[in-house]
């Protein structure tokens, strides 16, 4: 059954956020993430991480003497439902700011409510390009479009040696995103691409791809996909022959969770990151990292999350620095201030730059990329 929200005017919603934003005791942020559902995993990782950033941040006396306080909702791996939660989170629980969406289609479907709200969000997760590229100043992203992953991946085409690659991509936003920047990536290296082919979100059987993709003459085979349909994709290659070199985008692939659910099927593949937590030392904070690494470890989450635990950890901090800078719960001071936030992320550095067209720009950082290797069973990283 659906909810429907009573819509308050956006004079009444800036009036009560002035109101309460002077003598506030509490920050509220609201997290946006699939608790539920297709990708609840995940979703559930980064509500971990944007935890321990926001204790760690209370520990130390929180943001000007107020505390944060998460209002998280589950948007049910559905991108309506995250829509409607987005307006009850700004609405009902009045919150200045948010991270969210996880999938680029949720991101893409809260987007209008920001607009219309005129609040802002950080987002950690969701690569599609025209996120920031649409035209909405309320949108902050800290990791990598489609094109900056594509771009970064660059530098390793010569030394693996990828002369043509097949292309297996997830049908929404970020998949057919990804593989369009793959594409155009690969023909720039002097590289040609044979077979592109989609599946859905939810299938639980790719075999009719798989089948057509084996008999390429394509040396890598790039997959993109969360990591619960990963897990099915590397088994049926497997149980098929596939020997082409496989390589996933998108840095959600978790390797740690493929070893134990994958198995022998993950042997050799390879994987693009945005945090690497076996080799701590890579990070752009490498201090913060293994903090967040120990912290993490200590409350028994589950160490296949960190490569997805990690960006709700930055994502709040992200929004302390803009509200600490912005010195109130106030949407459109703290939007303003998150163009002056700059430290290192255990993403990489988190500042913003302009993009989209001009005086209705979104945000975007560029994070760093690590590209991993299971082998033996360990997860090395590629120089």
């Amino acid at each position: 059954m659906k909810t429907t929200w009573i819509k308050l005017s956006l004079a009444a919603v800036a009036a009560t956020f002035a109101a309460t934003a002077g003598a506030q005791s509490v920050i509220k942020i609201g997290v946006n993430q699939p608790l539920t559902g297709a990708v609840a995993a995940s979703g559930n990782f980064v509500t971990n991480g944007a935890k321990i950033a926001a204790d760690e941040i209370n520990a130390k006396g929180g943001i000007n003497g107020a505390k944060i306080e998460l209002v998280i909702e589950d948007n049910k791996s559905n991108p309506t439902e995250a829509a409607n939660v987005a307006e009850k989170l700004i609405v009902r629980d009045k919150v200045p700011v948010m991270l969210g969406a996880w999938s680029s289609t949720y991101t893409l479907s809260v987007m209008p409510k920001l607009m219309e709200y005129k609040v802002p969000m950080v987002v950690e997760t969701s690569g599609a390009d025209k996120i920031t590229t649409s035209g909405n100043p309320y949108i902050f992203r800290i990791c990598p479009t489609n094109d900056i992953e594509a771009q970064s991946f660059a530098r390793h085409v010569a030394p693996l040696g990828i002369k043509k690659a097949d292309i297996l991509a997830v049908n929404n936003d970020w998949g057919r995103g990804s593989a369009d920047s793959l594409q155009r990536m690969l023909k720039a290296k002097g590289g040609s691409v044979g077979r592109t082919l989609t599946m859905d979100a939810t299938a639980q059987d790719v075999t009719s791809q798989l089948s057509q993709l084996r008999s390429g003459d394509a040396d890598t085979l790039f997959v993109i996909t969360a990591v619960e349909q990963l897990t099915l994709v590397l088994k049926q290659a497997q149980s098929l022959g596939v020997k082409k070199r496989i390589i996933t985008m998108g840095g959600s692939q978790s390797p740690d969770q493929l070893i134990a659910h994958a198995g022998s099927a993950a042997e050799g593949t390879m994987h693009n990151m945005m945090f690497a937590p076996w080799h701590p030392e890579a990070a752009e904070d490498p201090a913060a990292a293994k903090a967040f690494i120990a912290e993490w470890n200590k409350r028994n989450y589950d160490k296949a999350g960190l490569t997805e635990g990690f960006r709700g950890y930055d994502g709040i901090r992200t929004i302390a620095q803009a509200v600490a800078k912005a010195g109130a719960a106030d949407p459109e001071k703290i939007r303003a201030a998150l163009w002056n936030v700059d430290f290192k992320g255990i993403t990489g550095r988190i500042k913003f730059e302009k993009v989209g067209p001009a005086g209705k720009e979104s945000g975007q950082s560029t994070p760093n990329t690590y590209l991993v290797k299971i082998n033996g069973g360990k997860v090395d990283l590629v120089k």
